[in-house]
């Protein structure tokens, strides 16, 4: 029997595809830090649970497709403090942002059409738009001018006759580029001259540095109508498991679309609707904290990072992701060895190739992301291990790839 090329045409996760190497390591008696995955250990509030256990319902009952009417107003509320308004019928909860993802790419792309997408980019996007039948085009950024992608000419360059939207996390997964106002403006007045949505993923908002001013697309009202707002609980309170997304929006024929496909697979999970309220009732102050908090492992991060001789990164501004090129010619072929063959002191440690992130083929080779999710302590001997197994991999007679020039965004640490 034959499958779908569409299925087959979809890689299989590039995040979570080594697992079986880093259980092989676990087996074998290694303590392994895992900074692949963006999966904060910071606690999920209490309040999330409080809400459940205090309901008192007897039956966990079906919900509203488009999201109950608790929970849709304590979002109402959350972006009314950053000076946006969204009436209840502007917003559709779902499970999770890569539900929201999905269905508003079903909703814009028939077969063939196309989506811009900075890349690298989060490699799920990836899997959405094959998965309805779209294609990828590919806005190409690179570590040595710090993955920034805000130029007009670049992304007129990108757009045919097939294009239907621009796809952006900001702050980006997988490398923390924060979008300036001026940028977020080029890039509106691009969406606008070429008629094209504008999907802004912004699941990671409030994870912004450096005093840096918190920032939406939803903020530009002569974009309104073609603005899509994608956000979730994941991050934003570390209730990654809790699986509750938003899309947000003021194009009428976008969410009455976006309505029938919630309707076909019912509701969001009641219960977890139910703790998210509550978490989007929280005193703003839990923000300042987690930030501050992040900002310090990104500090930290960036500071063991820079240790390496020949990597190429920046500080980003945002998120809680780091992507760099290391001096070697193949990052995936580093982390197996790395997980097969490598400790220091019985331990080791797991970061995700970076070529997963992109599009084109044959980019990021020599990239990973790190996520900063971990302690500290911990976070600095896990990139300790990857400066100490690049110098035993050179030692080993890896191939290593050849210095390039940066730009003033990235440090280059000379090989």
């Amino acid at each position: 029997m034959k499958l779908s090329k569409k299925i087959q045409g979809i890689q299989a996760s590039p995040i979570r595809k080594f697992f079986k190497y880093t259980e092989a390591a676990k087996n074998a008696g290694k303590k392994v830090y895992f900074l692949n995955i963006g999966q904060p250990d910071i606690k999920t509030p209490p309040v999330f649970m409080e809400a459940i256990r205090n309901d008192g319902r007897e039956i966990v009952e079906y919900g509203p497709s488009a999201g109950t009417p608790l929970m849709i107003s304590a979002v109402q509320e959350y972006y009314r403090r950053y000076g946006m308004e969204f009436t209840q019928d502007e917003i559709i909860v779902t499970c999770g942002g890569s539900e929201a993802l999905r269905f508003i790419v079903d909703c814009v792309c028939d077969e063939g059409d196309e989506i811009i997408i900075p890349e690298p980019f989060y490699t799920n996007y990836g899997a959405f738009i094959r998965a309805s039948g779209g294609v990828i085009v590919p806005l190409t950024t690179t570590p040595e001018n710090g993955y920034r992608y805000a130029d007009r000419a670049a992304i007129d360059a990108c757009v045919t006759p097939r294009s239907r939207a621009l796809l952006l996390t900001n702050p980006g997964n997988p490398t923390g580029v924060v979008l300036s106002p001026e940028e977020m403006r080029l890039i509106g007045q691009a969406a606008k001259d070429h008629d094209l949505f504008i999907i802004s993923d912004e699941v990671y908002r409030e994870f912004v540095y450096d005093g840096k001013q918190i920032t939406s697309f939803g903020q530009i009202p002569d974009i309104a109508d073609r603005v899509i707002l994608v956000d979730s609980v994941s991050k934003r309170f570390s209730a990654c498991g809790a699986r509750i997304g938003t899309v947000l929006s003021k194009n009428r024929d976008l969410l009455e679309s976006l309505l029938k496909l919630a309707q076909s697979r019912l509701c969001a999970p009641t219960l977890d609707q139910l703790g998210s309220a509550a978490l989007y009732r929280m005193d703003p102050g839990y923000f300042t904290e987690i930030r501050a908090e992040f900002e310090k492992r990104r500090d930290a991060a960036y500071e063991e990072l820079s240790k390496i001789d020949g990597i190429v990164c920046m500080k980003p501004p945002g998120a809680f992701y780091i992507t760099a090129k290391l001096p070697v010619e193949n990052a995936e072929e580093f982390l197996i060895w790395l997980l097969r063959e490598f400790d220091d002191g019985n331990e080791t440690v797991m970061f995700t190739p970076a070529e997963g992130f992109y599009a084109t083929e044959g980019l990021g080779r020599s990239e990973i992301r790190i996520a900063y999710v971990l302690n500290e302590q911990d976070l600095r001997r896990g990139i300790e291990l990857i400066r100490l197994a690049l110098s035993a991999y050179r030692r080993a007679g890896a191939p290593l790839r050849p210095a390039c020039p940066a730009s003033p965004d990235a440090r280059t640490v000379p090989q």
